[in-house]
């Protein structure tokens, strides 16, 4: 009798839970759905069948909500993001909510590189820097929708030779999935007709407590990475990498974002809170191993963070000042959000002790990112 009442539960909880997800107030694609640059642009959904529902648009390759409910079955949006294409077109916020940035990822100082003797002007757009690709980077870019199902969608796009001042044709493919483990699983591939760099990453901003939430500070952090790559005050690298033993940059144990923020650390002023690469403890080479994860104590939730990338640069929203509003009117404010960007480390064309992005013709750039969904 007891094991049959269990089961009941079980099927209750499911059923009440499932209930709850039909609700959701979900996007509608028609606030999407439009023409940039003579190009179709639209919002996807994927759902995973199990808690865990993704709405993406293909302008950017833009994150734009992602759903999963807490410990007590209530769901909330945990992705910054807007509610329709027109404020991703004319924003007057913060760029990067959601999308994939590059060609490069994160800095390039003074926007120049040198490759094989060439060297190479970017576009300078943060500080005296190259930021995430330039004016006019990947998530600026309309994003070819090859194959779509409501759980994988492959994106395409050719990025002309010397496009953003980066040298090659480059063929960028991107996949977006869910899995019924209520994983967001991104996986990226690039190739190129003459030597150029590559470094891609996922931009999307987290608050497990739902968009507008509340500060992040309380959510708890891990990193596997027992060093940095430390920053000069425009957020470039030194080339060093330095041991995150007894500095607020320790998060092998997990430990509240907030803890240490604000201590009197010349690390913390530079980047005005965190906005660092942290150099990943990585067991293997190439695997996709688990390397963060970050927990919210009152909702319950959990999200790991899997990849196969050296590094992972963690931001903590230190720039949101709440002038802007996320996609139900609610102000993001400072601290309200947090970014976890798998990828190689900023500025490493200029670093030889970094991992390479060069990529040449005949080579495949490779890089797989997992955002994992549960409750504990």
């Amino acid at each position: 009798m007891k094991k049959i009442f269990y089961l009941l539960s079980i099927l209750l909880l499911f059923s009440c839970n499932e209930s709850k997800k039909q609700d959701l107030p979900l996007l509608d694609k028609t606030a999407f759905d439009t023409e940039v640059d003579g190009q179709p642009v639209s919002l996807y959904t994927l759902d995973s069948g199990n808690g865990l529902v993704v709405q993406v648009t293909n302008f950017g390759l833009r994150v734009v909500s992602i759903w999963t409910p807490d410990k007590a079955g209530n769901y909330a949006d945990v992705a910054v993001g807007y509610e329709n294409i027109g404020r991703y077109l004319n924003n007057t916020g913060e760029r990067f909510l959601g999308p994939v940035v590059g060609r490069y990822a994160n800095r390039i100082a003074k926007g120049k590189f040198e490759l094989d003797g060439t060297e190479y002007q970017l576009p300078i757009n943060n500080n005296g820097q190259t930021l995430h690709g330039g004016l006019k980077g990947l998530d600026m870019r309309v994003w070819k929708v090859e194959k779509a199902t409501d759980k994988s969608i492959d994106f395409s796009y050719t990025s002309p030779d010397g496009e953003e001042g980066f040298p090659g044709t480059v063929k960028f493919q991107v996949n977006y999935s869910v899995t019924p483990d209520n994983e967001f699983k991104i996986t990226y591939q690039a190739t190129t007709d003459k030597p150029t760099v590559v470094n891609l990453s996922n931009h999307s901003f987290f608050n497990l407590k739902g968009e507008a939430g509340g500060t992040i500070t309380d959510h708890i952090l891990t990193i596997n990475a027992s060093n940095t790559t430390p920053i000069d005050s425009v957020l470039i690298p030194s080339g060093e990498i330095v041991s995150v033993e007894g500095t607020p940059f320790d998060f092998r144990q997990p430990t509240a974002i907030g803890e240490r923020i604000n201590t009197d650390n010349e690390q913390l002023k530079n980047g005005l809170g965190y906005d660092h690469n942290w150099v990943l403890d990585r067991k293997t080479a190439k695997d996709i191993e688990l390397i963060a994860s970050v927990y919210e104590p009152t909702s319950g939730r959990f999200m790991e963070v899997y990849t196969d990338q050296p590094g992972l640069q963690f931001y903590s929203g230190n720039f949101f000042d709440g002038k802007v509003n996320g996609k139900y009117g609610k102000p993001i404010k400072y601290r309200e959000a947090i970014a976890l960007e798998t990828q190689k480390f900023p500025d490493s064309p200029n670093h030889d002790n970094f991992p390479t992005t060069r990529l040449n013709p005949g080579e495949t750039y490779e890089h797989t990112c997992i955002y994992k969904f549960s409750i504990k």
